[in-house]
C-alpha cells in the first residue's frame, strides 16, 4: 500500500489541536519536529539524553507529519484537514507558517521510519516510557516501566502534557483510589494510575481506534486486572463516583465539562488537567474555580500547563 506524508509547519500552541485533526481524520502515526527541541539546553534530571540530528528539526516553529493511506478520498481529506486547522484561529490557536506540503511513502518506509523518534524516556521519578520494540533494563528498584506501542492512536506518552499529568499523578495517587481517564489516546494515564496502585480506572474515548490500542497496551503492561477502557464521550459512561478525574485534553474542552467534573469527583478528590497551553491557564482555572474546585497547584512544562484542583470536603 502506498503513504501520503502530510507536513503542516506550524506552532507549538497548535501542535495539540492539529495532531488531534489529523488524528481523527485517521492519520496512521503522527511525528512531531520542534525546531527548540534541537537547541535547547536540558537538565538530565530523569535519564538518558539522545543525540539529535539538526537535519531531522525545522529552522523555526514546528513540523506536525502524519501518514494517510493513499486512496481515491485523499483529496477530499487533505482539505478538510486543510479547513479545520484554519478553523483554529477561532479559539485563538496561532496557526503560525501553516504551511501544507505532501510527499509520497512506501508502506515498508513508514511503518519504521516514525520510530526513530521513540526511546525510553525517563519522565518523572519514578516513571519511564519505554517503545515496545527497545531493550530496557530498570535502573531502579521501585522504576515503573510504562511499555507502549502507539499504533495509531494519538499519544506516545512523552509529551510535556502527558508527563505533567505522570507526574501529578505519582504525587497525589492512592491504593484506594478510584479513577477516571478522560480521552484516554494509547492509555498511557490510566497505566500509569494502575501502576501506582489505583484500586481501579475507567478510562474512556471517544475514537475507536484509541480504544483498541489502549486495550493493547493495557494488556501488554499486565494491567487489564485494574482498568476497563470504553469508547465514550467526555464523562458520558461514567456511572460511580471517583476520586480522581485525570484529563490531557485541550483546554477549550476542559472548560466545557468543568461542572459535570465537579459533579463525578467525590468530595475532597481530585480533578487533573493538562492539554492547557499556558496563555489559556488563567481561562481554564477560572472554569475549575467556577465549577467549584480549589486550585492546589499549577505545574508548568515548557509552553505546556497542568492543573491539580480538589473538589471541598464540604
Amino acid at each position: 500500500m502506498k503513504w501520503s506524508e502530510l507536513s503542516i509547519h506550524t506552532t507549538s500552541e497548535a501542535v495539540e489541536a492539529i495532531s488531534n485533526i489529523l488524528h481523527e481524520a485517521g492519520a496512521s502515526g503522527v511525528v512531531i519536529e520542534d525546531s527548540e527541541d534541537y537547541g535547547k539546553e536540558r537538565a538530565d534530571q530523569f535519564g538518558e539524553i539522545y543525540a539529535l540530528n539538526p537535519k531531522d528539526f525545522p529552522k523555526d516553529g514546528v513540523i506536525v507529519k502524519a501518514y494517510l493511506a493513499e486512496t481515491s478520498f485523499l483529496g477530499e481529506t487533505v482539505e478538510e484537514i486543510k479547513v479545520a486547522i484554519n478553523n483554529l484561529v477561532n479559539y485563538d490557536i496561532n496557526i503560525g507558517h501553516n504551511e501544507v506540503t505532501i510527499n509520497e511513502v512506501n508502506e515498508e518506509d513508514w511503518a519504521t521510519a516514525w520510530k526513530k523518534y521513540y526511546h525510553p524516556v525517563k519522565i518523572s521519578n519514578r516513571f519511564t516510557i519505554v517503545p515496545t520494540w527497545e531493550d530496557y533494563e530498570p535502573v531502579n528498584s521501585d522504576e515503573l516501566i510504562i511499555e507502549l506501542d502507539p499504533g495509531m492512536a494519538f499519544g506516545t506518552g512523552t509529551h510535556p502534557t502527558t508527563v505533567l499529568c505522570l507526574q501529578a499523578l505519582e504525587k497525589t495517587i492512592k491504593d484506594t483510589d478510584l479513577v477516571v481517564d478522560v480521552g484516554t489516546g494509547s492509555g498511557v494515564l490510566a497505566i500509569g494510575a494502575a501502576l501506582l496502585g489505583a484500586k481501579h480506572v475507567h478510562a474512556l474515548d471517544l475514537d475507536e481506534v484509541a480504544v483498541r490500542s489502549a486495550i493493547e497496551n493495557v494488556q501488554l503492561n499486565k494491567v487489564e486486572d485494574s482498568i476497563d477502557v470504553m469508547q465514550g464521550n467526555l464523562l458520558d459512561t461514567v456511572k460511580e463516583p471517583a476520586d480522581v478525574v485525570v484529563a490531557n485534553i485541550l483546554a477549550e474542552v476542559i472548560m466545557t465539562f468543568t461542572d459535570d467534573a465537579y459533579t463525578i469527583v467525590k468530595p475532597g478528590g481530585l480533578f487533573i488537567t493538562s492539554g492547557i497551553i499556558e496563555p489559556k491557564k488563567d481561562d481554564v482555572k477560572a472554569s475549575l474555580v467556577k465549577a467549584g474546585f480549589i486550585i492546589e497547584e499549577v505545574m508548568m512544562m515548557e509552553d505546556w500547563v497542568a492543573i491539580i484542583s480538589r473538589k471541598s470536603v464540604n
